[in-house]
């Protein structure tokens, strides 16, 4: 690339030196055009002379148009011989910043291989430590594989007694739940002998279910004094019967509380049915605890609204059917 840039370089001073002989040429031309013009006014009146003058004159134009166009294209040819010798120069810092630039990168690959290699050293030291800590492991592994199977047999036997305790506590739970019914059933009966047939007051299986006129009065939640005696006589028989049940039966005795389907006006204590019935079971826990004495841990107040009826018929019938306090000796 340097030899063509100095071929170049020749090539441009060699156009310049041809320009500056057009420039000369057109110089002496000038002269002799500016000469010729002089013999032409002095010699006007010689036609003869004239002509000859003019065809000099004429020639000598034609030569300087010659010459200004050879200098045209010499100057063009000197300009693009100085564009082509620029983009040489370019051409050739551009090659030389590549290869600074490739120098640079390999300095610093070399520099990343050392690195490597110290890297590499590194860890062929931790895979030598390594070698020797694994055989000490696997001596670790057998030890502990031993104590493993130690503590899985241990675990088998733990799981085999936990067995034993689930079974022998869900054995337990069917007896009290056995016992419970018992009593539930002994309690029942009494109830039916006390209690005969009254007017809004049966026993449904396991339930005693008082009818909520007999207990309060339309829309309300306090109990009415025929209702507390009823109440009362089936709490008296609670408790003779609580007596005989074991501790280890976790009995409850629950209130629950239904209404029927016609929507509360919104005007009275209550904003609909669910609080109605939620309150009428309260009234009722909350006279035997506070008037009959009776447990507190033993009962638990429930309210259901309108959606647990006996009768879904929709008749006056149905409905009072549906109006109604439920007592259930059941487990918690």
């Amino acid at each position: 690339m340097t030899l063509a840039l100095e071929a170049q370089r020749k090539e441009a001073e060699d156009t310049l030196t041809l320009l500056a002989a057009a420039k000369a040429a057109g110089a002496d031309l000038d002269g002799r055009l500016a000469a010729a013009l002089l013999e032409l006014e002095a010699l006007k009146a010689e036609e003869g002379r004239a002509e000859t003058l003019s065809a000099e004159l004429r020639a000598a134009l034609a030569a300087r148009l010659n010459a200004e166009a050879q200098m045209d294209q010499a100057v063009s040819d000197a300009e693009e011989r100085k564009r082509l010798l620029a983009a040489a120069n370019l051409a050739l810092s551009n090659e030389e910043a590549a290869s600074a630039e490739s120098a640079r990168k390999i300095t610093l690959l070399n520099e990343q291989v050392a690195a490597l290699r110290t890297q590499l050293n590194g860890l062929q030291s931790i895979l030598d430590d390594s070698a020797s800590k694994d055989e000490a492991a696997q001596v670790q592994i057998q030890q502990l594989g031993t104590q493993l199977n130690a503590a899985l047999a241990r675990v088998a036997s733990e799981e085999s007694k936990r067995a034993a305790l689930e079974e022998a506590e869900r054995k337990r739970l069917e007896e009290e739940a056995k016992e419970l019914a018992a009593y539930r059933s002994e309690f029942f009966g009494k109830l039916k002998q006390v209690l005969g047939n009254r007017e809004g007051i049966q026993i449904v299986g396991d339930r005693f279910v008082f009818s909520s006129e007999v207990l309060f009065t339309s829309g309300d939640a306090v109990l009415q004094p025929e209702g507390k005696a009823q109440v009362a006589k089936v709490a008296a028989l609670l408790a003779e019967v609580a007596g005989d049940i074991p501790d280890e039966v976790d009995w409850i005795i629950r209130v629950d509380g239904h209404t029927d389907n016609i929507p509360l006006l919104g005007t009275g204590d209550f904003r609909n049915n669910w609080e109605l019935s939620q309150g009428r079971a309260l009234s009722v826990v909350e006279y035997m605890i506070d008037d009959l004495g009776f447990p507190p841990g033993r009962l638990a107040a429930t309210g259901f609204g309108e959606y647990r009826p006996v009768n879904p018929a929709d008749t006056r019938e149905a409905r009072a059917q549906n109006r109604r306090i439920e007592l259930k000796l059941t487990e918690r």
